[in-house]
């Protein structure tokens, strides 16, 4: 019996799903080449550099999901600097950010924290350098922080994302999704592992799709989670925006999906419209996305009815949903 190759996914349907590569130890490199070539300087002669990188701790990924790649990281960063005085006298201290992230760097929610400290002995002159480290080392760091996201991809990019070029290699299989935080973590913990699916035709050419899963969180908790363009990007990795309010326009995963609240029942129910940004969802088409939260005794049911998906991607939204 003639055995059947499988076929390898389209780029556009590869590339949908969520996949993530662990790039820390590079990442450590790019801080330790990077920032040590900070250099900023007085009005006269005095100057002050970042002499080492003493320490990164935390975590650096790169994830492709919906065909967009996304910087994933957090890191504490501690630095040595060093520089020279206007009397000539030798300064040195120590600089520690404790949080180098996506969420300051590029989504602005957060500000940078610089705590310093001042090795040397204390005179007038060390004083007015110790000065300058703080007024201007920030910017010059801040200016190499955001560069950051664009090297990882520029780096490791191409490990994730298939392309339509036959010639380029394919990528890893895909990793599970992103861990999340309801506060961050809890309501991100599913007791279902499977989450049901259920799936209804309709007239005019679409379906309704159906997903529902528990959550060991609280409704109201998850309701904020789900609608709170502040927190939503704990979980999807990817700037959100709009309020939750009828008639507000909304965006999730840097523009993948849009659409508008049509009805918002905290912490029971809200109404969306649904556009997918995709090759594979028509371009003028909108579907209505209704999310129930359903408070149980030591869990939140959560049900996602899709209403208008085109018929013959229901398997692709299906996926779709159970990632989101």
């Amino acid at each position: 019996m003639a055995s059947t190759i499988p076929q390898p996914m389209a780029p556009s349907t590869a590339n949908w799903h969520w996949k993530n590569k662990t790039v820390t130890s590079w990442a450590k490199q790019w801080f330790d080449r990077e920032l040590t070539s900070v250099r900023v300087s007085g009005d006269g002669s005095e100057e002050v550099t970042v002499s080492r990188v003493v320490e990164v701790d935390g975590d650096v990924e790169l994830g492709q999901r919906k065909s967009k790649l996304i910087t994933i990281y957090d890191c504490k960063v501690v630095l040595n600097w060093s520089g020279t005085a206007s009397d000539g006298t030798a300064v040195e201290g120590k600089l520690t950010i404790p949080e180098v992230s996506h969420e300051n760097t590029l989504d602005g929610t957060s500000d940078y924290v610089y705590e310093w400290s001042l090795t040397t002995s204390r005179s007038p002159a060390v004083d007015a350098l110790f000065q300058l480290a703080k007024s201007r080392l920030p910017a010059a760091l801040e200016a190499k922080f955001s560069t950051f996201p664009a090297a990882i991809i520029d780096t490791h990019g191409k490990d994730l994302t298939v392309s339509a070029d036959p010639s380029r290699q394919g990528t890893p299989v895909p990793s599970g999704a992103p861990s999340g935080s309801a506060s961050g973590s809890t309501a991100a913990k599913k007791a279902d592992a499977a989450p049901a699916v259920k799936k209804t035709e309709k007239a005019n050419n679409t379906t309704t799709v159906t997903v529902d899963a528990h959550f060991m969180a609280a409704a109201d908790d998850l309701f904020s989670l789900l609608t709170d363009e502040r927190r939503i990007p704990q979980w999807t990795r990817a700037p959100a925006k709009g309020a939750a309010e009828p008639g507000k326009e909304y965006s999730l995963f840097g523009g993948g999906v849009t659409g508008t609240f049509v009805s918002v029942e905290p912490p029971k129910q809200f109404v969306q419209t649904w556009k997918l940004s995709s090759p594979t969802w028509p371009s003028d088409h909108t579907a209505t996305l209704t999310t129930t939260l359903d408070q149980g005794s030591d869990s939140t049911k959560v049900t996602w009815q899709l209403d208008g998906v085109p018929l013959g991607i229901e398997e692709e939204i299906t996926r779709n949903l159970n990632g989101y």
